[in-house]
């Protein structure tokens, strides 16, 4: 699988912004459960004002939990607990 073109540009746009130490976790409310989420954003500025660019949440819990990684048997699957 190929990570898609948007997603290279955004983790380029989030890797610039933590070499610059213009990174924030901030505490937001996910739009659609209302659950409470932190949230890794880039900080600009506009004029006076300060914009925050969310890219994504951490992981309540346990990440390793969270995510299957690229099955290296096969480019195009993933591991999963349930075929071991």
């Amino acid at each position: 699988m190929s990570i898609p073109s948007h997603a290279r540009s955004n983790f380029q746009t989030l890797l610039r912004a933590a070499g610059d130490g213009n990174l924030a976790l901030m505490e937001c409310l996910d739009a659609v459960t209302g659950i409470p989420r932190y949230v890794i954003c880039a900080v600009g500025r506009d004029n006076d004002d300060y914009v925050f660019t969310p890219f994504g949440h951490l992981v309540d819990g346990n990440p390793y939990d969270a995510y299957l990684p690229p099955d290296p048997e096969d480019p195009d699957d993933f591991v999963r607990p349930d075929r071991q």
